[in-house]
């Protein structure tokens, strides 16, 4: 994989972006004006924050933008030392020739510590006549208030998965891939409306085969196909303990996961079980939770899931 397919793929204007149609309609408005306030772009990762992003920056100083941009990732430079000095100096030179303003884009920015937070504030009234910052966050509640009033905020939802499902198979067909009608829907299921895990899914599952099938997308990324999680829930019902442990221990091994990603694989098809009442999802519901929680804290993996699987087994 000589080359990230996400970065080869990525939308180079604003109005090359899928989905998020509301967003994309306003950023269009701020690139043919060639200005625009502080922004603050928040939701799930792999709906297209970074890449609106770049586009807009772009489209306002054309394809030497990023002479006049710094581009950050704040998880990396949480710190307070890192907004004063590579943030405060950078926001202090003069824009490039032909140019109003320059643009700070901070990546991640809702990792930023309170006090970074306070002096980027600062930063952002002191500049406001010849610096413009983008900030990108997946949750804009750990933004402080000061800046989220400073800044026009665009809310980016998941993507839609027919939307995604074009995308991906764009990219196959770009990239010379057999792609099955069975492959792209396996990996819609598995990239939960993220498009930048759909695209990486589909090379590493290419990078081993360029005849893509589901079961090649399953067991690349890492994830149990819906009808194995259905039929641990069965075995539970109808087998007993054992059988189902046995499942379980199965799914594990066949397709590498971790005792939390199960869990979290497990409630997703808890939703789709049609043999179980409304009730019984809900305490199901609770077991796998406290298992979740108690191997999140520490609790040894093996032992939880066959606490959790007991407890599934008394109450379906």
């Amino acid at each position: 994989m000589s080359e990230l397919w996400v970065e080869r793929h990525r939308p180079a204007t604003v109005g090359d972006i899928k989905g998020q149609r509301a967003v994309v309609d306003r950023l269009k408005a701020y690139a043919n004006n060639r200005s625009f306030p502080h922004l603050l772009l928040a939701g799930p990762p792999g709906t297209g924050k970074t890449t609106a992003a770049l586009a807009l920056a772009k489209d306002v100083f054309g394809d030497d933008f990023r002479r006049n941009m710094l581009e950050m990732n704040a998880s990396d430079e949480r710190k307070l030392e890192s907004i004063r000095t590579k943030v405060k100096s950078f926001a202090r030179t003069a824009p490039i020739p032909g140019t109003s303003f320059k643009v700070i884009f901070l990546d991640e920015a809702d990792a930023l510590t309170p006090d970074a937070q306070g002096a980027l504030r600062r930063i952002m009234e002191q500049n406001a006549a010849t610096c413009r910052f983008i900030l990108s966050c997946n949750y804009s509640s750990k933004i402080i208030e000061p800046i989220q009033s400073r800044c026009a905020v665009f809310r980016f939802r998941p993507i839609a998965d027919d939307q995604v499902k074009d995308m991906i198979v764009s990219v196959a067909e770009r990239e010379g891939i057999n792609l099955h009608p069975e492959a792209a829907d396996a990996i819609v299921h598995v990239s939960l409306g993220d498009l930048r895990k759909a695209i990486t899914s589909l090379q590493v599952a290419s990078s081993l085969d360029t005849d893509v099938t589901r079961e090649l997308v399953y067991e690349t990324t890492a994830t149990a196909p819906p009808e194995e999680l259905h039929g641990f829930f069965l075995a539970c019902q109808q087998d007993g303990f054992q059988p189902a442990r046995r499942r379980l221990r199965g799914l594990l091994d066949r397709f590498g996961l971790a005792g939390t990603d199960l869990v979290n694989q497990l409630h997703r098809e808890l939703g789709n079980v049609s043999f179980l009442d409304e009730l019984q999802k809900l305490k199901v519901t609770e077991a796998m939770a406290e298992a979740d929680y108690r191997m999140v804290e520490g609790g040894g993996e093996s032992l939880q899931l066959d606490a959790m699987t007991a407890k599934i087994c008394s109450l379906i």
